[in-house]
C-alpha cells in the first residue's frame, strides 16, 4: 500500500470518527431533552391528579362531582395533546439534526467516490474503464436510494404531523360532548 492510500484510509477513518460524533451528541442531547420533558409532564400529571383528587373528595354530592370529573377532564386532554406535540417537535428536530449530518455525509462521501473513480479510471491500465463504469452505475444508484429515502423519511414526517393535527382535531371533537354528556348525567342524578 502506498503512502498516499494510507493517508486516504486515516483520513476517511477520521472523517467516519467525526461523523459518528456528531450523531452520537445529537442522540444523547435528544434522549437529555426527552428525559426533561418526561420529567416534567409526569411532574405536572401528579401534582394535577392529587389536586383533582382532593377536589374530587370534597365534592358534597354526585351533580358536583360530575361537574368537577368534567372540568378536570378537558385540560388533561389538552396537556396530553401539548404533550404529545412536544414529542413529535423534538423527534422531528432530531430526525432533521440526523439527516442533515448523513446528508454532509453523503455529499463528501459522493465527492470524494467520484474523484477516486476518476482517477483511477485516468490511470487504469486497459479495461480499467469497465471498471470505472461499474462504480459510477454503482455511485448512481446508491445516490439514487440515498434520495429515495430521504423522501420517505419527509412523507413519514409529513404523515405524522397531519396525524397529530388529525388527533388535536378529533380530541376537541370528543371533549365537547363529553363534558355536556357529564353536565347531563350530573342535572339528572340532581333531580
Amino acid at each position: 500500500m502506498t503512502n498516499p492510500n494510507v493517508e486516504q484510509l486515516a483520513a476517511a477513518q477520521k472523517a467516519n470518527a467525526e461523523v459518528m460524533m456528531a450523531l452520537l451528541r445529537t442522540a444523547f442531547n435528544g434522549v437529555e431533552r426527552l428525559t426533561a420533558l418526561n420529567m416534567a409532564a409526569s411532574r405536572e400529571f401528579f401534582n394535577t391528579t392529587v389536586a383533582g383528587t382532593q377536589q374530587l373528595l370534597s365534592a358534597k354530592d354526585a351533580a358536583e362531582m360530575a361537574k368537577l370529573n368534567s372540568n378536570l377532564a378537558q385540560p388533561g386532554a389538552e396537556k396530553w395533546m401539548d404533550y404529545s406535540r412536544t414529542v413529535y417537535d423534538l423527534v422531528a428536530q432530531m430526525q432533521q439534526e440526523v439527516t442533515s449530518v448523513m446528508e454532509a455525509q453523503y455529499s463528501s462521501f459522493q465527492k470524494n467516490a467520484s474523484t477516486a473513480v476518476e482517477k483511477a479510471s485516468a490511470s487504469a491500465p486497459v479495461g480499467g474503464d469497465v471498471f470505472a463504469a461499474t462504480m459510477k452505475s454503482m455511485m448512481d444508484a446508491s445516490t439514487k436510494a440515498f434520495t429515495n429515502m430521504s423522501g420517505m423519511a419527509k412523507q413519514l414526517t409529513d404523515i405524522a404531523e397531519a396525524n397529530m393535527q388529525a388527533a388535536g382535531k378529533a380530541v376537541a371533537v370528543k371533549a365537547t360532548p363529553a363534558k355536556s354528556a357529564t353536565a347531563a348525567a350530573a342535572k339528572k342524578s340532581a333531580k
